[in-house]
């Protein structure tokens, strides 16, 4: 566990004994990890588990009952006072959501939402601005006919291209995967998770995938958190943990991916089946 007494590196991310009540129930309990720049960690658990909350407490969208986050050690878990803590904070940490076309203005096109961040975080030139959009749209496999669309005229892969384009242009130092890629048919999962992987090779920008599918975090992350009922029963390097899981609710997360010889009846692979 994490402790405001051990040191860290410049720019990590340190979340410390998180904590997150709605009425009666603990939704977040005691969540502790740490992030570093260019690296990627898994949020896993079933739906319920404190993974979304856990998140939007990082990003500023949930207010925190007790703990810390921090980044190169300024504290993110008190209310930023005015507009440019508050920018600063947004362009630290940036997030991606599981449906970008809710978080994209149908009204205007993907090259001018782009833009649009670029204007609240970088000094740049209307001319330069428009430039810029351009390059990032290009970094996602986008070009000039799809900057000019509306996001009603794009796929759901290019939409998450866009939101993963708008992201980046603040130049954060990590990004939040929040389901980036659960509502995408398994083909386009495929291209946008090897796109992720690019980037962070490209930029050094640290990941944070939360995520249901244990199939998913295996091309994409560096280490897994696995939570359940609000609290971490597990971490580990992501090879470990898929292939010698330690606690019983992550073999039964795992027992539930569907494979071969794969028994939903029985929550998982029969036993007698030899490779499953």
């Amino acid at each position: 566990m994490v402790t405001r007494t051990e040191k860290h590196l410049p720019h990590e991310l340190v979340v410390d004994g998180l904590r997150k009540r709605y009425g009666g129930h603990m939704a977040v309990d005691d969540v502790s990890f740490t992030l570093a720049p260019g690296a990627s960690l898994g949020i896993v658990g079933e739906s319920g588990s404190g993974k979304t909350t856990t998140v939007r407490m990082l990003v500023g969208l949930e207010r925190p009952d007790g703990g810390t986050v921090r980044v190169g050690g300024r504290d993110r878990s008190a209310p930023a006072r005015g507009r440019a803590e508050r920018l600063a904070r947004a362009r630290e940490i940036q997030m991606v959501f599981q449906d970008p076309y809710l978080s994209l203005d149908p009204r205007v096109p993907v090259g001018r939402c782009v833009e649009e961040v670029l204007r609240l975080h970088v000094p740049l030139e209307a001319a330069a601005r428009r430039v810029r959009a351009a390059e990032l749209l290009d970094q996602v496999g986008l070009g000039e006919r799809e900057a000019a669309a509306l996001p009603g005229k794009l796929s759901g892969g290019q939409r998450q291209r866009v939101a993963i384009a708008r992201a980046l242009a603040a130049e954060p130092r990590f990004l939040v995967l929040d389901e980036a890629v659960a509502a995408l048919d398994v083909s386009i999962q495929a291209q946008v998770l090897e796109l992720l992987s690019r980037i962070r090779r490209e930029t050094g920008v640290g990941f944070l995938f939360v995520t249901h599918d244990l199939a998913v975090v295996r091309h994409i992350t560096d280490e897994v958190m696995v939570l359940r009922a609000g609290r971490v029963v597990e971490k580990a390097p992501t090879q470990r943990l898929l292939h010698a899981p330690a606690h019983p609710y992550t073999r039964l997360l795992l027992d539930s991916v569907p494979r071969r010889g794969w028994n939903p009846g029985r929550g998982g692979p029969p036993h007698d089946t030899p490779n499953s």
